[in-house]
């Protein structure tokens, strides 16, 4: 059920970014590169950062990974690309930090799997070492519980306990408590040790939907950390997409999610960049932040057999995306920017009247006219050869009018 409220965590600020608090939700993702290719993962992180990814997230597994990070920092910033970078460790964080000084200063979030840091006495002190780089840099941490590495021994104990229980648990709560308890015993081992509340974000992630909406309302239910919300491995393509959407709306309707990542698993060669798309998406979607101007397009049925609503709603769509670079430092809050392309005469002038600015093409069998709504009343007709580039002039001069200087300070 929406609540319509979201839940405050703490703030924890990573770089210049802050995550929890009033602020809104933050788009990160992760890089695929090998991390001791300093010149290509800065490329990677820089063309994700481009494409909106507020935090960027690299492996840093071994030596040649960790010698690697103060050059991709060093080069990212030449390159007037401030995303704050995260490290990904994973059995030998506790090693690689304090061995590498330069790595553990350019890195602003250091992400531990409590699962991943060792077994029995020496899980408590390599996780205490890396909680003590944390200290020493001013870095903030996620504790990363994952059910597919979760700690073993927790989970041994608990299902034993859960074992002598009068009212034993389901498989299932069981290995969602271990979730719950491995993140709250490690953010509470974190904090005795003496990293604040504030430089902590908790995620307990798994990789099916209706799992991911149990374990973290239940973790939004036990504290105020920040959390990290995202499916583990959501999959490919079409499917990837879906299941990322279905997880984290009804969890960020209910105002739990600090920041999120969409885990999609890229076809080979193709854009990294796609995950990042598609939470701004969501988050677009939802209303809970904007990023690029929106563009509603009919589906398209019998009534529409011609294609040009079609190729005109892609072509607006591309050329919006195209411009934002240069709109966004010219025009303040172009990004919420609402276009409607539509195909006949059943909803186009509805949609496009609800739009800022919308065009409503002829159907099948209609007159070859196309009326343009501009702030909800009709403004002219264009008609001929030449209606795509007419309509985006208007567009053009619509964004100049509104969100240029002078419209800015008309709407304040």
């Amino acid at each position: 059920m929406i609540q319509g409220q979201r839940r405050v965590a703490v703030a924890v600020r990573v770089g210049h970014v802050v995550v929890g608090g009033s602020d809104a939700v933050v788009v990160q993702s992760m890089t695929n590169t090998d991390t001791a290719d300093a010149r290509g993962t800065a490329e990677q992180v820089a063309a994700l950062a481009r494409a909106g990814s507020e935090l960027v997230r690299i492996t840093v597994n071994n030596e040649a990974a960790a010698q690697a990070v103060p050059e991709i920092r060093q080069r990212l910033d030449d390159a007037g690309v401030d995303v704050p970078l995260i490290g990904d460790f994973h059995y030998n964080g506790h090693q690689l930090l304090p061995q590498f000084q330069g790595m553990a200063r350019a890195l602003a979030k250091y992400r531990i799997n409590p699962g991943n840091v060792g077994a029995a006495r020496r899980h408590d002190d390599n996780f205490r070492t890396i909680i003590e780089q944390a200290i020493a840099h001013g870095k903030a941490v996620r504790i990363g519980v994952n059910w597919g590495s979760l700690d073993k021994q927790l989970l041994t104990q608990l299902m034993d306990e859960n074992a002598k229980s009068a009212k034993p648990l389901s498989g299932r709560d069981v290995m969602i408590e271990a979730m719950l308890a491995s993140a709250l015993r490690s953010a509470e081992a974190a904090q005795g040790y003496g990293l604040g509340q504030d430089r902590i974000v908790l995620s307990a992630k798994v990789s099916t939907v209706r799992d991911l909406w149990d374990v973290y309302e239940r973790l939004a239910e036990r504290g105020s950390y920040a959390l990290h919300l995202g499916l583990t491995e959501a999959g490919m393509g079409a499917k990837g997409i879906v299941a990322s959407t279905a997880a984290l709306a009804p969890l960020l309707a209910r105002g739990i999610g600090d920041t999120i990542r969409v885990s999609l698993t890229p076809a080979p060669g193709a854009d990294r960049a796609l995950e990042v798309e598609v939470a701004q998406q969501i988050l677009q979607t939802m209303g809970l932040r904007a990023f690029t101007p929106s563009v509603t397009a009919c589906p398209g049925c019998g009534r529409t057999t011609s294609t040009l609503f079609q190729e005109l709603a892609a072509e607006v769509q591309e050329d919006l995306k195209r411009k934002m670079r240069e709109w966004r430092l010219r025009y303040p809050r172009v990004e919420t920017l609402r276009v409607a392309v539509m195909g006949c005469v059943v909803n186009g002038p509805g949609e496009s009247k609800h739009s800022d600015i919308g065009i409503s093409l002829p159907g099948t069998g209609e007159a070859p006219r196309a009326p343009v709504y501009v702030d909800g009343k009709l403004h002219c007709t264009l008609e001929g050869p030449t209606i795509a580039a007419d309509f985006g002039r208007l567009v053009d001069s619509y964004v100049e009018r509104r969100f240029g200087q002078a419209g800015a300070v008309g709407a304040s």
